[in-house]
Formats: C-alpha cells, structure tokens, sequence
C-alpha cells in the first residue's frame, strides 16, 4: 500500500489468464474490499474510565469512548474506490474476566451510560473497548453497498487499580 497525493493505493498480484475483454486484469469482488480495509485498518479506540486510574469494588465505574469518522478513498486493482464506516456496537471487555456488548459509546459523567462495578479488588486490570463496524463502498462514483460481514477493531488496554474501601463512623 502506497500514499501518493493523499489517495491510498491498495495493488494485488495480476492475473495472466484474464479474459480479453476485461482490461483492468479481473473484476472486483467485495472479498477484495474487506482485504484493503483490513490492511488499512479501521480505528481503534481507547477506553475512558472515570475514575481515571482507580476504582472502587461496588462502585460503577463509568466506561466511554469517541468514535471517529472513517473515510478513505483508495485505487485498487485500478477501480476509484469511496470506503466508510460506521461503528454498530461496543464490546467492552472490563479485564475482570466480564464483558458486556452495547450499541453506544457511553459517555462522560454525569452521562453514566455505560458502567461497570468491580466486584472484588486488584492490583491491576487491563479495560479496553472492540468496536464492531459496518463497511459501505462504492466503486467508481456508483451506488453505495454495504460488506456482507461486520468487522472488529480492538483497542488499546488501558490499567485500572481495583481498591477496597470500609466505610468509618466519624461522627457518633
């Protein structure tokens, strides 16, 4: 894959046994595009927490992420191809050994969407977020299709401490 003028170029092995009267060497077959988007490869994205980097067993520790726009226009086995993609799900995986599949990214706080609540402390867990997307192309300016098949994104871990925490009677 090659970057020329800000268009990415995707080649694949020519075909010396292409018929005559298919001058680009074969058709394009939507098994070609989901190989270019997998080489390029969609954005992964990083896992918010707050807290930040500790948590408490038994309080709902508030999960996000911000999506971002993927659009790319590549050459590739000589047709214009327009590629986008549109995440479709949030698989959260909370590094606790639970995991928990949402349509949305979540939210800061106050917004509480997505939580998780640590049930026994540890020294370290290791949160991230899978963002399953749905892929739409079109070749040469034509209609827009979408890939018969979702593809996963993972993201990046990040290290969240688990503590224990026992409330104290201050006044009596």
């Amino acid at each position: 894959m090659e970057d020329l003028d800000g268009v990415e170029q995707c080649y694949a092995k020519s075909f010396d046994d292409a018929p005559p009267d298919d001058p680009k060497g074969r058709g394009l077959t939507e098994g070609d595009v989901v190989k270019a988007v997998r080489e390029i490869g969609l954005p992964s994205l990083a896992i918010h927490i707050q807290p930040r980097e500790e948590t408490l067993v038994n309080v709902p520790t508030i999960l996000y992420t911000v999506p971002r726009a993927f659009d790319r226009s590549i050459n590739l086995l000589g047709f214009a191809i327009d590629l986008t993609a549109d995440p479709m799900s949030f698989h959260w995986v909370h590094g606790d050994g639970t995991t928990a599949t949402t349509n949305r990214p979540g939210a800061p706080y106050p917004g509480m969407d997505v939580t998780h609540r640590y049930r026994v402390p540890a020294k370290s867990v290791h949160p991230r977020v899978d963002v399953t997307y749905r892929v739409r192309y079109r070749v040469d300016g034509g209609a827009w299709q979408t890939v018969g098949q979702t593809l996963q994104a993972s993201g990046p871990a990040s290290t969240l401490e688990v503590h224990e925490a026992a409330p104290v009677l201050t006044r009596p």
